[in-house]
C-alpha cells in the first residue's frame, strides 16, 4: 500500500493502541502484550503500515532514556553498593550458563557451530525495558528482587556493550547502529569519565541548578528531559548504550529535593514514549519467517523461560538468599531482548548465519517476550504454585536477608501491632503509635523503607505480606492488631489484591485478633469488610473528618511532635 505520512501514520498506530489496548484490558491482557501485538499487525506480517522507522525508533529511544532515568532517580547508592555483588555474580552466571548450554542444544538441534554460537549468544540477552516497565507497573521496582533484577540487567547490557565491541573488532558491528564502537579500553575510560562527571555534577550543581530551575516548574521538567536524552546520547556514543546513560542522567539527579517532583511529572510522558518502542519491537517480528523453525523455537524457549530462572534462583540460594526472593528476580530473566534480534541479523547481513537463524530467534522472541510478561505479571502467584519444590535453592541460614531484617530494637518484647506498609501513611502511623506507647512492628518489602524505620527507633522487618512462609513466622499470636496500610495496584491483567490476600494468610496463620486495611473508596470498603477486615481505613475521608473537626474548633493535638515522613516518594506496597 502506499506509505502513509509520518504523522498520518503515528496517528493511526496511536488510535490502534487505544483500541487493541482497550480490548486487552478487557480481556485482562497485559498492556505490553496489546501493545506488541500493535506493530504485529501494523507490521510487514499484516498491514504494512509501519513505514516512518526513524520517527518511531526516535520516539521510542526517548521512552527509553525517560524510564531508565526515572529508575535511576530513585537508586539509593547505599544499596546498590550492598548489591553489587549478587548481581554480578547472577548476571555473569547467568550469561555463562545460558551460553554454553544454549551452544550444546543448537548442536543437539543440527545446528552447526557457527548459528548454534550466535543463537546461544543471542538468548543471554533479557530486555532491560521490558522487565523494568512491568516492575514498576507492579510497584516491585524498591523490593529486594527489583534491585537485584535490575542489577544483574545492568550486568547484561554492559555484557551487551562488550560483545558489540568484540565484534566490531572482526568487522561485524560496523554495519550495526546502537552501541557506539571502539576498543574495550575505551570503553571503560569512557564509562569511568561519565561516572566521575556523575558525582562531580551531584556535589557541586544538582541541588543549586534544581534549585533555580523549580521556580519555574515546566523548566524543570524540560530539564530533566534533556539530562535524560543527553547522558543516553553520551552513553551509546561512547559504547555504553542508552540504558546506562539513561540511568546514570537519574542518579545524577537522585540527592535533589526535586527528585520526588520530576518523576512525578515524567511517568505519563515515559508510558507514552514506550507505546513506540513496543509497537517498534512488534513491527520487526517477521511472522512469515516462523514457520520452519517451530520444534527448534519450542526447544529454545522452554530453555529460556525455565533454564534462565532456574540458574539465577541456584546462585542466589547459594549466596543465600531466600528461595522467593531468587524465584521472584529469576522470572525477570525468562525472555530475550531486542538486541539478540540485532545481534542475530548482523551475522545474517554478513553472511555468517542464514536467514533461517534469524527466524528462529524471531520467534523465541516472539514466544518468551509474550510468556515472561504473564509469569512476571503472576510471579507471586507462581511462587506459591511452586514453592514446594523449591528447597533445595535455600540454605539452611538464608545469611543475605537477615541481614536487611534485623530488627533495630533492643528488646525482644513482642510487638502489640505489626503494620504492614512503611510508607508516608504507614510511617506516620507506626510513630503516633509508638508516642503512646504502644510496640509496633512494621513490614515492608522495601530495604530502604525498613532501614528508615530502623533509624527513626522503630522496629522492623524485611517481608511480603503475600508470603505465607514469612507471614507464619511472625509473632502473631501475641499482636491484637494486624494493619495494612498498603494499597490495591490492578496493572494490566494483574489485580491481585494485597489486602485480601493478607486477610486469608494472617487467619491461616492461626490468628485471632483484629485486623485493618486501607481503602480509597466505599466499594472497596463494604467489600473488605465482607472479606473478613474488622477495620477499614479512608486516608482521605478521614483526613477530611479530622479537618472539620479542627476548622470548627476541636481538639487541636499538637502534630509538631510527630516529623514529617522522609518516603522519597514511595508509597510502599
Amino acid at each position: 500500500m502506499t506509505p502513509l505520512a509520518p504523522f498520518t501514520e503515528i496517528a493511526l498506530l496511536l488510535v490502534m493502541a487505544a483500541v487493541i489496548g482497550l480490548a486487552g484490558v478487557l480481556l485482562r491482557q497485559p498492556l505490553i502484550v496489546s501493545f506488541i501485538a500493535v506493530g504485529l499487525i501494523a507490521g510487514p506480517s499484516a498491514l504494512d503500515v509501519v513505514h516512518s522507522d526513524a520517527q518511531i525508533d526516535l520516539l521510542a529511544e526517548l521512552g527509553i532514556a525517560v524510564l531508565l532515568f526515572l529508575v535511576g532517580i530513585k537508586l539509593d547508592v547505599k544499596l546498590i553498593r550492598s548489591l553489587g555483588v549478587v548481581s554480578l555474580m547472577t548476571g555473569l552466571g547467568q550469561v555463562a550458563f545460558t551460553s554454553i548450554f544454549g551452544y550444546l542444544i543448537g548442536l543437539a538441534l543440527g545446528l552447526d557451530p557457527v548459528t548454534s554460537l550466535y543463537v546461544a549468544v543471542a538468548l543471554t540477552f533479557s530486555s532491560t525495558i521490558i522487565i523494568v516497565k512491568l516492575l514498576s507497573d507492579k510497584r516491585e521496582i524498591d523490593s529486594l528482587h527489583g534491585q537485584i533484577a535490575l542489577g544483574f540487567l545492568i550486568v547484561q547490557d554492559l555484557v551487551v556493550v562488550l560483545a558489540m565491541i568484540a565484534l566490531s573488532a572482526i568487522g561485524i558491528g560496523a554495519q550495526t547502529g546502537g552501541h557506539g564502537g571502539g576498543s574495550i579500553g575505551t570503553v571503560l575510560a569512557s564509562g569511568a569519565g561519565l561516572v566521575a562527571l556523575v558525582v562531580v555534577f551531584v556535589r557541586y550543581l544538582a541541588d543549586p541548578l534544581t534549585a533555580r530551575l523549580a521556580r519555574a516548574p515546566e523548566l524543570l521538567v524540560v530539564f530533566a528531559i534533556a539530562q535524560a536524552a543527553m547522558f543516553a546520547a553520551i552513553g551509546d556514543l561512547v559504547g555504553l548504550g542508552k540504558e546506562v546513560g539513561g540511568l546514570l542522567a537519574g542518579i545524577s539527579l537522585a540527592s535533589t529535593p526535586f527528585r520526588e517532583s520530576i518523576a512525578a511529572r515524567l511517568a505519563p510522558l515515559r508510558d507514552f514514549l514506550l507505546l513506540f518502542f513496543f509497537i517498534a519491537l512488534g513491527a520487526t517480528l517477521d511472522l512469515s519467517r516462523l514457520d520452519a523453525h517451530v520444534t527448534g523455537a519450542m526447544v529454545f524457549s522452554l530453555f529460556v523461560l525455565i533454564g534462565n530462572p532456574l540458574i539465577v534462583l541456584a546462585i542466589m540460594g547459594a549466596m543465600g538468599y531466600r528461595r522467593r526472593t531468587g524465584f521472584l528476580a529469576g522470572l525477570t530473566v525468562a525472555q530475550i531482548s531486542e538486541f539478540s534480534l540485532i545481534f542475530v541479523a548482523m551475522g545474517v547481513s554478513l553472511g555468517h548465519v542464514g536467514d533461517d537463524a534469524l527466524g528462529l530467534v524471531t520467534m523465541v522472541g516472539l514466544v518468551t517476550i509474550a510468556a515472561s510478561t504473564y509469569m512476571i505479571t503472576y510471579s507471586h502467584k507462581l511462587f506459591a504454585l511452586f514453592e514446594p519444590y523449591l528447597g533445595p535453592f535455600e540454605r539452611r541460614d538464608t545469611p543475605r536477608e537477615p541481614m536487611i531484617v534485623t530488627s533495630a530494637a533492643t528488646d525482644r518484647q513482642e510487638p502489640l501491632i505489626i503494620l504492614f506498609g512503611l510508607g508516608r501513611f504507614g510511617s506516620a502511623v507506626g510513630l503516633r503509635l509508638q508516642r503512646r506507647g504502644i510496640r509496633v512492628l512494621g513490614v515492608d518489602f522495601n530495604p530502604l523503607a525498613v532501614r528508615r524505620w530502623h533509624e527513626m527507633g522503630l522496629d522492623a522487618r524485611f517481608g511480603d505480606a503475600t508470603d505465607a512462609e514469612f507471614m507464619a513466622e511472625l509473632p502473631l499470636t501475641q499482636a491484637t492488631w494486624v494493619v495494612s496500610t498498603v494499597p490495591q495496584h490492578v496493572t494490566g491483567l494483574s489485580q491481585e489484591d494485597t489486602r485480601r490476600t493478607l486477610l486469608q494468610l494472617v487467619r491461616a496463620s492461626g490468628y485471632r485478633g483484629r485486623v485493618a486495611v486501607t481503602s480509597h473508596g466505599t466499594r472497596e470498603t463494604a467489600s473488605l469488610l465482607s472479606s473478613g477486615a474488622d477495620l477499614v481505613f479512608e486516608p482521605f475521608q478521614d483526613a477530611a473528618d479530622r479537618a472539620v473537626e479542627l476548622l470548627c474548633g476541636g481538639d487541636r493535638e499538637a502534630r509538631t511532635e510527630i516529623p514529617e515522613i522522609e518516603t522519597e516518594g514511595r508509597e510502599l506496597a
